[in-house]
């Protein structure tokens, strides 16, 4: 395995016009057992460096940078900032990497995004990991979340942006001083006069202006469709996703297997030896 991934892009396409999707990955590129790790709303596909180096040796591991996020393009349109570009997008990046079927771990919106993929018939997702998401994401969470998006502050150091990223990151659960580096390191990027800014379009809070009902998200026929094997991690203390969601995604459609990590909000970051553990458990369980 390389000590640093290898850097690619696809382009991708939607009513306003063509983009390019950039992701990295990991492990021999010749090996056809491919596995997807799709990001956070402002996150990126360098979240999954730590899970990544964990399954290099079994996987070509794919990380994109969903649209408008890292080194992504923004789109044209902001109203096209929605699950179903990004699971059309998704598409064209497995179609680029020539393969029929692939595991997806997805982390809130990544697993959004595989879930949409996952219940549809003839879907490439053969095993699938919700990290802190599910059929029902709750009006607290979705309303906490649009009090943050595309509202950071353009920060004069990168300490002054690490400041920042702990603190609406919070949930993530304890990390140490390296991690949190890690953590801020990918998610921001510096302007020509030295100043951070978060490295995503600010954009991507309109459709979250377009729907402030305040109301749970409810998408129980997708989940209910799933027919591969699923793995639901929690963190315990999650505003997203309730306790009582998780537990229903156990008794209904697929009957997720789950595993709650303490101490952790939303959502589990994969950085930890022991959430590491039980993603690779599950993804090579061959039952």
């Amino acid at each position: 395995m390389p000590a640093v991934p290898r850097h690619s892009s696809v382009k991708c396409i939607t009513p306003s016009g063509f983009h390019r999707m950039a992701y990295v990955e990991w492990g021999d590129p010749a090996n056809p057992r491919v596995l997807v790790c799709a990001h956070g709303l402002t996150r990126t596909g360098r979240d999954f460096d730590d899970l990544a180096a964990a399954l290099a040796p079994h996987y070509r591991v794919v990380c994109p940078d969903v649209a408008g996020r890292g080194a992504s393009e923004w789109l044209r349109n902001p109203m096209e900032y929605q699950v179903p570009v990004y699971a059309a997008d998704m598409v064209a990046l497995i179609a680029r990497l020539g393969v029929e079927e692939v595991h997806w771990v997805g982390t809130s919106m990544g697993g959004l995004i595989g879930m949409t993929l996952a219940c549809l018939p003839g879907s490439p997702v053969t095993r699938l990991v919700l990290n802190d998401v599910g059929p029902v994401v709750s009006g607290a969470s979705l309303k906490r979340i649009a009090a943050y998006v595309g509202k950071a502050p353009i920060f004069p150091a990168f300490a002054a942006a690490e400041a920042y990223v702990r603190v609406v990151s919070a949930p993530f659960g304890p990390h140490s001083d390296e991690q949190w580096r890690r953590l801020t390191e990918h998610v921001v990027r510096r302007d020509a006069d030295g100043r951070y800014r978060m490295h995503y379009d600010p954009a991507l809070a309109v459709p979250f202006a377009q729907d402030d009902n305040g109301k749970d998200m409810a998408l129980w026929p997708y989940y209910d469709a799933i027919r591969c094997p699923v793995l639901l991690t929690r963190g315990a203390e999650s505003d997203l996703l309730t306790h009582a969601t998780a537990q229903a995604m156990c008794g209904r459609g697929p009957k997720a297997k789950l595993v709650e990590f303490a101490g952790v909000g939303h959502a589990p970051t994969f950085m930890h030896a022991d959430q590491i553990a039980a993603v690779k458990s599950f993804l090579l369980d061959n039952n």
